[in-house]
């Protein structure tokens, strides 16, 4: 079947969060996020380079549409449900259908971290893969530096299949760096 042919809801729910496809007028809530959060984002994050302006934003929201639209990746948005505040990103990327394999990336806004939000959001998202997606595997990847992206992929039990020595360079300093590999595969409890 063509991804694009592919029917599954737009959004996940939690007890806190709803965790959702960016969607046009998202941009400037969006942009406000990042920007709060820059200083904590640099480090991981190229894209955190610079400071978004909300029609930076809103361009990257509706290319982001467009993509889950296509099936092409799937971008989400992490919403407060009390408030509808958006407090950070997620998603499913680097998506091969055919096996089907997926990636979870995320960042969550400075003045959200510490309350368990990510571990809530990931947990869903992974669910979201490994039971309506139907993935096979669902990885993590993150710096070897990066040790609360890391912790979020232990307190969930994916595995640590290893970590890839001078697999790329930072954006900030071009110096070598290691990334680590955690997966959940189905089947795995």
């Amino acid at each position: 079947m063509e991804p694009i042919l592919r029917d599954f809801p737009h959004q996940i729910e939690t007890e806190r969060l709803l965790i959702r496809c960016p969607l046009p007028g998202d941009g400037a809530a969006l942009a406000t996020a990042v920007r709060e959060s820059l200083p904590e984002l640099r480090p991981w994050l190229p894209w955190a380079m610079h400071e978004p302006t909300a029609e930076d934003s809103e361009a990257n929201v509706r290319r982001g549409y467009a993509r889950f639209l296509s099936r092409e990746d799937l971008w989400l948005l992490l919403l407060l449900k009390e408030t509808n505040t958006i407090i950070g990103g997620s998603g499913l990327h680097r998506i091969e259908w055919d096996i089907p394999k997926f990636e979870i990336g995320y960042w969550l806004g400075t003045p959200y971290t510490g309350h368990g939000y990510m571990t809530e959001a990931v947990a869903a998202i992974a669910d979201f893969a490994l039971t309506t997606l139907g993935a096979m595997r669902v990885e993590i990847r993150c710096d070897a530096l990066n040790e609360r992206s890391a912790a979020v992929a232990r307190r969930l039990n994916f595995v640590h299949e290893g970590t890839l020595r001078c697999d790329r360079r930072n954006h900030l300093t071009h110096e070598l760096r290691d990334t680590m590999i955690f997966a959940r595969i189905a089947g795995d409890v």
